[in-house]
């Protein structure tokens, strides 16, 4: 799982596509650039600069400061409009130009482009946008809960000179602008009948709770004047401390405080009992258009619900195999309860958790060349989830770096209740979240200049999170999962990744509630009620993006099968990676075009 805004997923930018070099590009694409390649770039930068001035946080994420006095608004009606414009003028642009002239790795671009656009659009059409602009927020990934990391000092925010935290001060302005608008739009949609369901407004109302109880010194928000950089006075020092503490003391508090208020006071008593979008008016029509969007293909919700019952199935005959090798007599139930319960299961205490995934990380980085020849330069940290989101957090994260390295990326652990926590899987999440799965898959995206910047730091989530899910299944390769219990760990969360299937589609397109969600993952899995907890009311707040996993895997799996079949002996893995990685994130039918064509260059 990805921590990063919504945003992100259409950020284009000013970087020119030259051929890949030879060891990653397709023996195909050797032909050169022309004027149509060059119109093509033209439109990249021009719709990459304009995106940029539209969503400034985007740019602070690449490292990029110019628009940094700004946090944008992302909320109001002309944000909405500009974003709805600037689409229609880039597809009536790429439509000008001759795809079957440009090269094909530029012809690849073409079509992420084309589909990213397009999709992109479908979120601003009637009938859509009257339902997600009345929910601007909520406990899973709301602005509220992301901000404060963004701005701590330790998150991707500069805070190297005077002018980083000016720029910091402005973005807090704008950011209690931002807060204001949220109530308002809360309210729009209490008048149109659409409302979020009362689980998730208490989980908001919870975590608005513990960042006003902070204060003013102890807010994360007052973090980057704690200590400053060299070469800062003592003086700007002293100026800078106060006005943090008057912004955090004099605006952010009592905004966030509005917020809560409102929350409490007026929108939770009109908030709904149902939790899925089966239970909203409008909520079917966003929920396909949920699917596809975090997929790439237009399935169905019963389709994905039957693929996710036969996983289920699959991967429990898996689990049986494990319970009978380890000699444990009773049922799989029996099995999943003593996982969860017995203490020697559980983690000694939250310095253990943190130096066993250094030790994981150790052992994967002595096998990974065997399996990739693109190695990313940039590094990786591996830090606990902070106290303030840790509740409501999944079992480990990552958060980009920059593409320069300059910030790294990083993997982040939760240690919240570790009477709740079990260490099989450890092992799994460390391949999921880290190497070479999140972190290989999008440092190699944004170091690779060759591609133009919405390959390099945009994405669907079907591709990322699936080549995510494809690495859990390098284990044996990169010598993990040795042990029976980590390897059931291995099977444990891969049989997340198939309930999901069931149990999203089961909360927003079959009516189930919370408990019958929940009850379900405990049944077919040893997760922690802790965990189970957190993912469903994640589905709750997030409808479909649990689907990607599953259906992003599947596909490169089948990739992977095919080009096996095809190539036998000459089949390499360092190369079928590099030409899944080599050109960012793609839709699932970009990259089922890419691979085949490389298959039969390769023969």
């Amino acid at each position: 799982m990805i921590r990063k805004t919504l945003f992100f997923a259409t950020a284009l930018s000013a970087f020119a596509l030259q051929p890949l070099s030879p060891a990653i590009a397709a023996p195909e694409a050797a032909s050169q650039p022309s004027a149509t390649d060059a119109a093509l770039l033209k439109l990249f930068h021009d719709s990459d600069e304009a995106s940029l001035r539209r969503n400034p946080i985007s740019a602070v994420y690449r490292g990029d400061t110019r628009y940094a006095d700004r946090l944008g608004d992302y909320v109001s009606d002309a944000y909405y409009e500009g974003e709805r414009a600037a689409g229609e003028a880039d597809l009536a642009a790429l439509k000008k130009i001759d795809r079957t002239r440009l090269t094909p790795t530029n012809q690849i671009a073409y079509d992420v482009f084309k589909w990213q656009t397009e999709f992109g659009l479908k979120a601003y059409s009637p009938g859509l946008l009257e339902i997600t602009k009345a929910q601007p927020i909520d406990h899973f990934a709301g602005f509220h809960k992301y901000y404060p990391g963004f701005a701590s000092g330790e998150g991707a925010a500069p805070f190297k000179t005077v002018v980083d935290y000016e720029h910091n001060l402005r973005r807090h302005r704008d950011y209690i602008i931002m807060v204001d608008r949220w109530i308002g739009r809360f309210r729009e949609g209490m008048k149109a009948g659409i409302v979020e369901p009362k689980l998730v407004v208490n989980n908001m109302i919870e975590q608005l709770d513990m960042q006003i109880a902070q204060g003013v010194e102890g807010s994360t928000y007052y973090g980057p004047v704690k200590t400053f950089p060299e070469g800062i006075s003592a003086a700007d020092q002293a100026r800078l401390r106060g006005a943090m503490a008057a912004a955090i003391r004099d605006g952010i508090l009592p905004a966030l405080t509005r917020l809560r208020g409102f929350l409490k006071t007026e929108y939770l008593p009109v908030a709904r009992d149902s939790v899925g979008l089966s239970g909203l008016k409008g909520g079917d029509r966003l929920y396909a258009y949920l699917i596809e969007s975090n997929t790439t293909l237009p399935l169905k919700a019963e389709e994905v619900h039957q693929l996710g019952l036969s996983e289920v199935a699959r991967i429990t005959a898996g689990m049986e195999a494990i319970k009978k090798q380890v000699g444990y007599k009773g049922t799989l139930a029996g099995f999943f309860v003593y996982l969860r319960d017995d203490p020697k299961f559980q983690p000694e205490s939250a310095a253990w958790i943190r130096d066993e995934y250094f030790r994981i990380g150790k052992r994967v980085d002595l096998r990974v060349r065997e399996q990739f020849s693109l190695i990313p330069k940039s590094p990786l940290e591996i830090k606990a989830v902070e106290p303030y989101r840790e509740k409501t957090e999944a079992g480990g994260s990552y958060q980009q770096g920059t593409p320069d390295g300059s910030r790294p990326g990083t993997f982040y652990y939760n240690s919240y209740d570790l009477k709740s926590r079990t260490t099989p899987g450890m092992e799994t999440l460390y391949l999921h979240e880290a190497v070479p799965g999140h972190h290989f898959q999008i440092s190699l995206a944004q170091e690779n200049e060759a591609l133009p910047a919405f390959m390099r730091f945009g994405g669907n989530t079907a591709f990322v999170e699936g080549w995510a899910l494809y690495a859990e299944t390098l284990w044996s390769d990169l010598g993990m999962e040795t042990d029976p219990y980590q390897r059931f760990g291995g099977l444990s969360d891969e049989m997340l990744r198939a309930m999901r299937l069931v149990v999203d589609t089961g909360i927003h397109a079959k009516g189930w509630t919370r408990d019958q969600a929940l009850d379900y993952m405990l049944t077919h899995s040893n997760i922690g009620r802790a965990d189970a907890t957190a993912e469903v009311e994640r589905y709750i707040a997030i409808p479909g993006q649990a689907l990607a996993y599953k259906i992003g895997a599947l596909t490169i799996l089948k990739e992977k099968a095919l080009a096996q079949k095809a190539l036998g002996a000459k089949f390499d893995p360092r190369a079928f990676h590099a030409q899944v990685l080599d050109t960012g994130s793609l839709p699932m039918g970009v990259l089922e075009a890419k691979i085949g064509a490389w298959i039969e260059a390769t023969k």
